[in-house]
């Protein structure tokens, strides 16, 4: 390294604009974690879970009722 830092010395301009290369990096950070389902796909879930239930308690109560009359 210290062969290196001889063969190159630094040079500014005495005169003139002096020009600056800005490199862009690809800058690190933390992985954000994405839900797997939105929350509106999830409460429309709920909402179809909640109706089959209902449907199901229905059909249910109809079967005991017919049961009963019969």
């Amino acid at each position: 390294m210290a062969e290196l830092k001889s063969m190159f010395r630094e040079v500014l301009p005495k005169q003139g604009p002096l020009f600056v290369e800005d490199i862009t990096t690809m800058v690190l950070c933390k992985p954000k974690l994405l839900p797997l389902k939105s929350l509106t796909l999830e409460k429309l879930e709920k909402m179809h879970q909640a109706a089959q239930n209902t449907i199901h308690q229905q059909e249910m109560a109809e079967k005991d009722q017919r049961q009963i009359t019969h």
